[in-house]
């Protein structure tokens, strides 16, 4: 396991959200979490104008130059639109069976699809797709099992369809992994 999972929050970020899954993490992946000072300037370096969204994967190599150990685990957290340059939009990328992750809220909120604010289905959309983050940094692929946190996500409905915990499964790969 590893020695710990920094969650750093990205701004702009809704900060309300992230001490409410500090505790479901440190259970599921069983190692200490702790949540970093708010960072400022990954997000503005990474936007692609043309499109108006933010490039994941250039948040993670900024992400990956915090590296301490192999066995500490960091994911950004921001509210942000995500992409990668072959989808629309993504809920979050991560680097497999490696140190780093970025999930974006963004497209989590039922506001973003003119909806009434849900603050417990947003805690858990947030929960799922961290969970699933981090879980691929655990080398983790996606799973067929629909209740697990690693079944794979297109839209917001899947989220909602799917656990928040990791099948047993992908918790003994997991545990096999680390």
């Amino acid at each position: 396991m590893p020695s710990s999972i920094h969650i750093i929050p990205l701004k702009p970020v809704v900060m309300e959200v992230i001490p409410s899954i500090v505790d479901p993490l440190r259970s599921i992946f069983e190692a200490d979490v702790v949540i970093e000072e708010p960072e400022k300037r990954i997000i503005p370096s990474v936007l692609d104008d043309s499109r108006g969204q933010y490039y994941s994967t250039d948040i993670l190599r900024a992400l990956l130059e915090r590296q301490q150990s192999p066995r500490t685990k960091f994911i950004g957290i921001t509210s942000v639109d995500l992409f990668v340059p072959v989808l629309t939009y993504v809920f979050g990328e991560a680097q497999l069976d490696g140190t780093a992750a970025v999930v974006s809220t963004y497209r989590l909120d039922n506001v973003m699809y003119g909806l009434a604010a849900d603050p417990v289905l947003f805690f858990e959309r947030v929960l799922k797709e961290t969970v699933h983050e981090l879980g691929h940094t655990y080398g983790l692929y996606h799973c067929r099992n629909i209740e697990c946190a690693m079944h794979a996500s297109t839209a917001v409905e899947d989220i909602d369809v799917k656990g928040a915990t990791l099948c047993p499964v992908c918790h003994a790969r997991m545990i096999a992994n680390s």
